[in-house]
């Protein structure tokens, strides 16, 4: 039986490193490469020594660490989780390009980049495609990038407006009893669009385009009968549309207009028996030339570390029970 031979590795530290930000508070992320590798890691002044069956892979993660403080990059938790991730896959934070391309600046001047492999190419497909459809769980950035991309159209006069809209499932036949007009009924459920632009561009700016019906957010529903030309159009919660919906949604495309469908299939609320026009469409439209299918994994998830585990926890559920899917 081979054995893999113990090695020792010594990695040097710069006197003008951030070195609290490479360790992590209470040494954190030195724990957590020790947790992912078999590793012991020892710190000494002006170096760091790895011993150990997996020191190699280990170095390798530290050099990327340093490397993401060295271009200027904020290091923390999710940052460090992914790179490890990377790495076991064989793959390179650096050799990936992200965090290369600015999407857009918020109002406070700081740049939106894409965080991950699966965003980066979610993103580079927005640029390159008419219609794009990205799909994936909770956390993985699908609004967001499509809104920043949004903006940055509309601010290099690619477009003359945005529109976000967004299935109102949950309110189905019972808006009568909620307080307000219509517009104030459906508000709640697009409530994440609303987030996105105001971190973006800040509140009273988003508020002033919207008064000016530069940027519309809407209920689907508000979109029958329209044709939109040279707009940037978000559907939000595609998984919640009926096929005729997704139907009636993208042929609303005009002249000069783009498109980015977003949703989650594992997180479909509509009622027992309608099917959803997301899973019709990435079916149906598989093959149709100029529209773009992007699907995000667990791996690109940059909310608290826990998400990304509850993903997959759920997944792997899913899999080992494929007959208790879909039961109550």
């Amino acid at each position: 039986m081979e054995t893999q031979l113990m090695e020792e590795l010594k990695i040097k530290i710069d006197h003008d490193q951030d070195t609290d930000q490479l360790f992590g508070n209470l040494d954190v992320n030195l724990k957590n490469i020790k947790d992912n590798y078999d590793v012991d890691i020892v710190q000494r002044q002006d170096e760091i020594i790895l011993k150990g069956k997996e020191a190699a892979k280990a170095q390798q993660v530290i050099v990327e660490l340093l490397g993401i403080l060295e271009s200027g990059e904020i290091l923390d938790s999710q940052k460090v989780n992914y790179v490890i991730s990377l790495n076991q896959k064989g793959l390179s934070y650096k050799d990936s390009n992200i965090n290369k391309d600015v999407l857009c600046f918020t109002h406070r001047g700081k740049p939106i980049k894409p965080k991950t492999i699966g965003q980066t190419s979610y993103a580079q497909s927005i640029k390159k495609h008419d219609i794009v459809f990205g799909v994936g769980p909770a956390g993985t950035g699908k609004t967001y990038i499509a809104v920043a991309m949004a903006i940055n159209a509309f601010k290099n006069k690619e477009v003359q407006k945005i529109i976000l809209a967004r299935p109102a499932v949950e309110a189905g036949e019972r808006l009568g009893f909620l307080p307000g007009d219509l517009q104030e009924k459906v508000d709640p459920y697009l409530r994440p669009l609303y987030d996105a632009l105001h971190d973006i561009l800040g509140r009273d700016s988003a508020l002033r385009l919207k008064e000016k019906e530069i940027i519309e957010v809407v209920p689907l529903a508000y979109m029958r009968g329209r044709t939109l030309d040279n707009s940037f159009i978000i559907l939000d919660e595609a998984q919640n549309t009926t096929k005729e919906q997704m139907k009636m949604f993208l042929t609303r495309l005009g002249f000069g207009s783009k498109a980015v469908v977003t949703g989650d299939i594992t997180q479909i609320d509509l009622p027992r028996g309608k099917k959803s026009g997301l899973v019709d469409a990435i079916k149906v439209l598989d093959r149709v030339e100029g529209i773009d299918f992007c699907f995000l994994k667990d791996a690109d998830v940059v909310r608290h570390a826990l998400v990304r585990r509850i993903i997959v926890a759920y997944e792997k559920y899913a899999k080992e029970n494929p007959e208790k899917e879909g039961e109550e």
